[in-house]
């Protein structure tokens, strides 16, 4: 039974870092070869209560993006911030973040690139790309007539810009321009480069400070509820709680080590005076962000409901049981109330709340004419935006992690760890951490963690730890992916701009990792194990090891009888 889980799963896990079939179909070969092997019989596994906790944060985002409510969000801080480089970058980071914390990474960082691309062409001047950025809103003209609304260039027109002509035009300047253009010319290329690659790392930071963030916090999760069905104490509100202040403090550190290897922040020149040129930049810059802002017109009556219901979405999913203090769902008979019956409880009232401010005289008024009201979210438009295949990736995952426990490959891995039983738990967060983090490197994040975390929670086991003190940090770890292209979605976006080099990323990236590393085993060994009880290895923990230690000496009797 175990060299048969075993089998299925290493060529899961080879099909997911190879793609040679699409991720969400090898998510989907569980219920084939569990089955015919024997392994497992098909269990709900694809249709948890995570699962439908992802699908709510996923309808949400769909909302917020119909409405175009994160690209005033992100201009309003952008406004608020300034225009200085540094301060920019900072508003870029901050912004991208949130939106990460809602949305997928993938999309934060498509949203935000043309936003940034606009304010470096207005710093930095622009003179042949009038052509391309017509070219661009002809191609978005349909969109606009079809949505009635102002979008933003996707990622691929984005990344068709003419950087070509810029780089050219940059060559032709610096090689004639007296030495203080050529310094500005260098000045230029840094802060772009601090511009790009800021916003796919702020994505990828921002996505761990929710459940909902990112598919390995979810799958976390999950697989917390198939090896430890008694274990509640990771839950939205606590998970906010530690991870939150986590993002914050890297994302701060982050933006300075960007800013001042990219030069947004110039420590021998801090007190000298900005020349001419770069003053005239941030008044164009800043004039840019305005007009941007304005041409989304004054707030609409669907804008401050979406917002109404994202703030009641948030607030209810971190109130429902906070730990330290009892939440409301502790009204509702115990067990019946969860994040996931939160979060689709919100997100059903989207489908029929109206987008457009109601009028109480309709109901007196017989004449009034009986039209349909446009909802906030539609369900076609649902299901053109929601990315499905993340729910059956999810669930190809929770059905690995059920294999492994009802074959007992997670047990028979845990008897193989012997020699790593004599680690002190605090050096093997931080080994755990740096090879989660080089693996996903060159490897998809979700496949990463749904290999890791079983070998994680028997590894626990046998270091008498909280299995939390383990996994967790394998969880956010997968997350800290900044060294290469190929790493993440937004890392790659932001490199197929053309303004970025390996070395840029692998430079910028090495000492992202680190500091990545070094937080989490701090956050890990202070506030954390207030919040998750790491001190103790708890009960719900006690029983798991119990019926691994049964069911070992069961299959070790089957072997030695079997010789």
């Amino acid at each position: 039974q175990e060299g048969r889980c075993l089998y299925v799963i290493l060529l899961m896990a080879l099909y997911w870092c190879t793609e040679a079939l699409p991720l969400a179909v090898t998510a989907l070969l569980p219920i084939v070869l569990f089955s015919f092997r024997g392994i497992a019989p098909f269990c709900p596994q694809y249709f948890l209560d995570t699962n439908f906790l992802f699908l709510s944060g996923l309808i949400m985002a769909s909302a917020i993006e119909e409405w175009n409510l994160h690209r005033r969000i992100a201009l309003r801080v952008l406004m608020l911030v300034g225009v200085q480089p540094a301060r920019l970058i900072l508003g870029m980071m901050l912004t991208t973040s949130f939106l990460s914390m809602w949305l997928s990474n993938t999309a934060s960082t498509a949203m935000m690139l043309p936003i940034a691309n606009a304010i470096l062409k207005s710093l930095f001047g622009e003179k042949d790309t009038s052509k391309d950025m017509n070219r661009g809103n002809e191609e978005n003209q349909a969109s606009l007539q079809q949505n009635k609304l102002y979008t933003v260039p996707t990622e691929m027109q984005f990344l068709a810009s003419t950087e070509d002509k810029d780089l050219t035009e940059e060559k032709e300047v610096a090689s004639d321009a007296p030495s203080d253009l050529k310094k500005e010319e260098e000045y230029k290329t840094n802060i772009w480069k601090g511009f790009l690659i800021s916003i796919p790392y702020a994505a990828s930071i921002g996505g761990t400070a929710t459940l909902t963030g990112t598919a390995p916090n979810l799958i976390l999760l999950g697989q917390l509820k198939s090896y430890f069905p008694e274990c509640d104490v990771v839950n939205f509100g606590s998970w906010f709680m530690f991870a939150f202040p986590l993002m914050l403090i890297f994302l701060l550190l982050g933006w300075l080590w960007i800013s001042i290897l990219y030069g947004g922040i110039d420590l021998r020149g801090w007190r000298m005076k900005k020349s001419n040129i770069r003053v005239d930049a941030e008044a164009r810059a800043r004039e840019v962000i305005k007009e941007d802002y304005q041409k989304l017109g004054p707030i609409k009556f669907a804008e401050q409901a979406i917002f109404f219901f994202f703030c009641m979405f948030a607030l209810m999913l971190f109130s429902r049981d906070p730990k330290f203090i009892p939440g409301w769902a502790s009204f509702f008979a115990p067990g019946f109330i969860s994040d996931a019956v939160t979060g689709i409880t919100i997100v059903i009232i989207l489908f029929f709340f109206p987008s457009q401010k109601p009028s109480f005289r309709w109901w007196f008024d017989l004449k009034a004419p009986n039209t349909e009201t446009q909802p906030l979210l539609t369900w076609r438009k649902a299901q053109e935006t929601v990315p499905w295949n993340i729910i059956l990736l999810l669930g190809g995952g929770f059905a690995m992690a059920k294999g492994c426990e009802e074959s007992g490959l997670s047990v028979w891995i845990g008897g193989r760890l012997h020699p790593l039983e004599g680690v002190p738990p605090p050096v093997a967060v931080i080994l755990i951490t740096i090879v989660i983090a080089l693996f996903t490197e060159f490897a998809s994040n979700t496949a990463t963690i749904i290999i890791f975390l079983p070998v994680l929670a028997e590894l626990a086991i046998r270091l008498k730890v909280n299995p939390l003190y383990l996994m967790i940090p394998g969880t956010i770890g997968c997350s800290y992916a900044f060294m290469l292209p190929v790493s993440t979605p937004p890392n790659s976006i932001a490199f197929s701009s053309g303004h970025l080099m390996v070395k840029d990323m692998a430079r910028t990236g090495l000492l992202m990792n680190l500091m990545g590393v070094l937080l989490l085993s701090l956050a890990m060994n202070t506030w954390a194990k207030s919040i998750f009880q790491l001190g103790t290895f708890p009960a719900w923990a006690n029983i798991h090891a119990e019926n691994a230690t049964s069911l070992l000496t069961a299959v070790e009797n089957v072997t030695l009888s079997a010789l």
